[in-house]
């Protein structure tokens, strides 16, 4: 076990898979207090065993402002401070402008875009406490580029990717450090629903792939180095930052 972030206390949302398992995974190994949260209390329950006595679990929907109350205040009650937030948790809708309904734009910016912001404000006070903190957003490259079906969720990924450098510059003169990490296709549980719906996913897995110069998919542990930099004091002068992890997509 290395010790970069010996002492701290993180909480990683969407925890339960993908790459929120693995950056919490990545947190644990770094010798963090990581506090587990998702909807699905069986996968947390997993993975906490997985990581041992580091690990707090608390069952969550993060859209909801009353469970971010409750997170919060198990989070204190039990571990004393929050030194780090990875808002990770986040849904995917597919469709154009036209085709999304109502109700999928709504959930989309409730999870991705107003949980994100309400949990961040809910920890502030805390971070503020403790001398500093980091606050880690997943967003995506398409809140930097546009794709096509994309309008709800490269939309949001677009407000989280200003939301990040509008805190980063609230917060800095506070040691509040606010990042986002733009990853690209990345295999996870999410990606693989998406290309085993698609009429060919094969070629979906190929077209996909060929976008990527350094010539694979993402892995979720791609993902989770940087997040372990973002919440060590190695970053200690960075914030307001836009971090693309995406194999070389917008270099093309």
């Amino acid at each position: 076990m290395n010790s970069r972030l010996k002492g701290k206390t993180a909480i990683v949302t969407g925890a339960g898979s993908g790459i929120g398992r693995a950056c919490a995974l990545a947190f644990a190994r770094e010798d963090a207090s990581v506090v587990l949260v998702a909807r699905r209390k069986e996968r947390l329950d997993e993975l906490a065993q997985e990581i041992g006595k580091s690990a707090f679990v608390v069952q969550a929907d993060v859209s909801s402002k009353d469970e971010i109350d409750h997170l919060v205040a198990e989070t204190v009650a039990h571990l004393g401070e929050i030194n780090i937030l990875l808002n990770n948790a986040g849904i995917l809708h597919i469709g154009t402008a036209e085709q999304i309904t109502e109700e999928q734009w709504d959930e989309t910016f409730n999870l991705n875009v107003r949980g994100l912001w309400l949990l961040s404000r809910a920890v502030l006070p805390h971070m503020r406490k403790a001398g500093g903190g980091s606050i880690i957003n997943m967003a995506s490259v398409l809140g930097i580029n546009g794709a096509r079906s994309r309008a709800a969720y490269a939309a949001s990924k677009g407000a989280v990717v200003l939301l990040t450098k509008c805190m980063a510059i609230d917060h800095g003169g506070e040691n509040i450090r606010v990042n986002a990490i733009c990853p690209s296709f990345v295999e996870t549980e999410l990606t693989a629903k998406v290309i085993s719906q698609a009429p060919n996913p094969d070629r979906v897995r190929s077209e996909r792939t060929a976008v990527h110069p350094i010539g694979r998919l993402g892995k979720a542990e791609d993902i989770a180095g940087m997040a372990v930099y973002l919440a060590s004091d190695e970053s200690s002068w960075v914030t307001g930052a836009v971090f693309p992890v995406d194999g070389g997509y917008l270099a093309v």
